[in-house]
């Protein structure tokens, strides 16, 4: 379940190969150099000079997904760490209750070319078997049914034609007769959720969830770019995900610049963050080129570049060395903050809703509505 352009202001300071580039044909600012200076900026220039496959980029991250709601990494560890479904969904899903839908509501269920109607709970047994593994503690279980049967009556992918595609574009959903479609511990966790669904002012709120946080959720404005801000789509810390969460790769500039093609003025050089939301996702950067710069969104970098979320830092290395890219957002590094202890009192008591009602929230904007919820990969 994963589901552009964000225009702001972005007073980027200079970049370093424009400075040299001027440094070495302006001569009255020539004239002003030392001879340290003048050293400085000839190796500068050499080191951004250097042919493109000399250089690599190197990129380090975490979290795999769009990072908006809940994290089903973060659900397993919070659920060992002796966490129930109610207050899972509470952390996840700020200043929201559960409710009950309606027990004669069905999901048009988009299956190849075919829609199909299928009964809500049916339904949901097919995605938790599909989204979560079934040997996870009941609670993540439970939470991940609730999440996903709250999700199936707000997100109207089909708008009038079907509510929900059957693959990543919407969450996982597998059918009888599939062998993996159903296991006993997940329609366990189904059956003893029956019908709960998360509530924000009374009204189902769209429950976005993806694969794992890195350590802190993100606002959904900043992940759904031209989304409206949801109340209940704030960024959380995420106390118990993974080290696993974490991940580095190198690419090197030739294939970056081909990845990047269209965005790459002259030759590639590397990338600039300009913005990032709560957490360190990227929200804006820019392309960085010996002829120019280019703004990019980060979902876009991150499809481009085959990352597995937004949250990344890049470094080029050239030969032995290796320098940080510009990255004016002025967030500061991520600090994990200490694990949360479990709710002392239980959450409250669902309070029935007569009906699934209206969408309790936007749904993300049809510009990236292909894009999927869980981030394109099953919880592992």
């Amino acid at each position: 379940m994963e589901h552009s352009a964000m225009e702001r202001d972005r007073g980027r300071t200079a970049v370093l190969l424009g400075a040299m580039e001027a440094t070495a044909t302006a001569p009255a600012r020539r004239t002003r150099l030392t001879g340290a200076m003048f050293a400085g900026a000839l190796a500068a220039l050499a080191l951004w000079a250097a042919p493109a496959g000399a250089s690599t980029l190197i990129v380090e991250g975490a979290g795999d997904g769009h990072g908006v709601g809940m994290s089903q990494d973060g659900a397993l560890g919070y659920a060992e760490h002796g966490w129930s479904d109610a207050a899972i969904l509470a952390h996840y899903y700020a200043g929201t209750t559960l409710g009950r839908a309606s027990a004669s509501a069905n999901v048009k269920v988009l299956e190849g070319s075919k829609v199909v109607a299928v009964p809500l709970e049916r339904y949901v047994r097919g995605v938790v078997a599909a989204e979560m593994p079934s040997g996870w503690p009941a609670a993540a279980l439970e939470a991940q049914a609730i999440a996903s049967r709250t999700y199936a009556l707000t997100d109207h992918a089909g708008g009038a034609r079907f509510d929900v595609y059957s693959d990543t574009r919407s969450q996982m959903y597998e059918s009888p007769p599939t062998p993996a479609a159903e296991t006993a511990t997940t329609n366990a966790a189904v059956a003893a959720t029956a019908g709960q669904i998360v509530l924000y002012q009374g009204k189902p709120a769209i429950t976005y969830y993806f694969a794992s946080s890195g350590g802190m959720t993100e606002d959904n404005e900043n992940s759904f770019l031209g989304s409206e801000p949801e109340p209940w789509l704030r960024g959380v810390p995420d106390s118990y995900e993974t080290k696993a969460s974490s991940w580095k790769l190198s690419i090197g500039f030739a294939s970056a610049a081909a990845r990047l093609r269209g965005l790459v003025k002259g030759s590639f050089r590397g990338i600039e963050v300009l913005g990032r939301g709560v957490s360190p996702r990227i929200v804006a950067a820019e392309v960085l080129g010996s002829r120019g710069a280019s703004p990019v969104s980060g979902p876009e970098l991150a499809a481009r570049l085959a990352l597995t979320s937004t949250w990344a830092y890049f470094s080029v290395k050239s030969g032995a060395s290796v320098r940080r890219e510009p990255d004016v957002s002025g967030q500061p590094p991520f600090a994990p903050l200490a694990p949360e202890s479990a709710p002392a009192t239980p959450a409250p008591v669902p309070a029935p809703a007569p009906s699934t009602g209206p969408q309790g929230g936007a749904q993300a904007p049809a510009t990236v509505a292909s894009t999927s919820a869980t981030g394109g990969a099953q919880a592992e």
